[in-house]
C-alpha cells in the first residue's frame, strides 16, 4: 500500500486524543448504526488486526442471563469489517458474504473480540474470498465464541466519466 489507509490514520490519530478510543467507537456506530446495539469499544486496529469489546449488561443478556449469541456475532463482524476497512489497499472495497459461527460456551462478562486475516489481504484485478477469524473471549481469556467470516474484495468500481 502506497498510502495509509484513511480509516486506520483516523484511528491513530484520534486515539491519541483523551476519550479517543471512545470517540472512535461512537463514530464508527454513527457510520453503521446497528453496532450501537452493543456499546462497543474498539481498543485496537493495526492492518490486519481489530480488537474490540463491549460490557457485559442486561439489554444484551438472553432469556439465561448469558451474552446473546447474537450479540457475540455482532461483534465478530463489527472486528472483522473494521479490520477489513482499515487494512485493504485503496483501490479495493469488501462486503460480507458469509458468516459461519460456533458458540463455545456460556459467555458472561465483558466480551473481547479479534480479528484478523486468514490470508493476506492485496490489491486484485479481480474480486477474491478473504476469509477473516474472529475469537471472542471472556474476561478470563477463555474462548466463548469463534466466526469465520467470508469478505468479498474487488476493485472499486471507475469514476464515471
Amino acid at each position: 500500500m502506497n498510502r495509509q489507509n484513511k480509516l486506520l490514520a483516523l484511528y491513530q490519530k484520534i486515539t491519541q486524543w483523551p476519550c479517543g478510543h471512545w470517540l472512535f467507537s461512537k463514530a464508527v456506530c454513527y457510520k453503521a448504526p446497528y453496532f450501537g446495539s452493543i456499546s462497543p469499544k474498539f481498543t485496537r486496529l493495526e492492518n490486519s488486526r481489530c480488537d474490540a469489546t463491549f460490557k457485559d449488561r442486561r439489554s444484551i443478556h438472553n432469556h439465561l442471563g448469558t451474552v446473546h449469541a447474537i450479540a457475540q456475532c455482532n461483534l465478530a463482524e463489527l472486528c472483522a469489517g473494521v479490520m477489513t476497512d482499515a487494512s485493504i489497499p485503496s483501490d479495493m472495497r469488501w462486503i460480507p458474504k458469509g458468516m459461519t459461527v460456533a458458540y463455545l460456551k456460556r459467555a458472561k462478562g465483558t466480551m473481547h473480540g479479534t480479528a484478523t486475516p486468514m490470508i493476506p489481504i492485496i490489491s486484485s484485478a479481480t474480486g477474491y474470498d478473504l476469509p477473516v477469524n474472529v475469537d471472542v473471549l471472556d474476561d478470563a481469556g477463555e474462548k466463548v465464541f469463534h466466526a469465520e467470516i467470508r469478505m468479498w474484495i474487488s476493485p472499486k468500481p471507475g469514476k464515471p466519466a
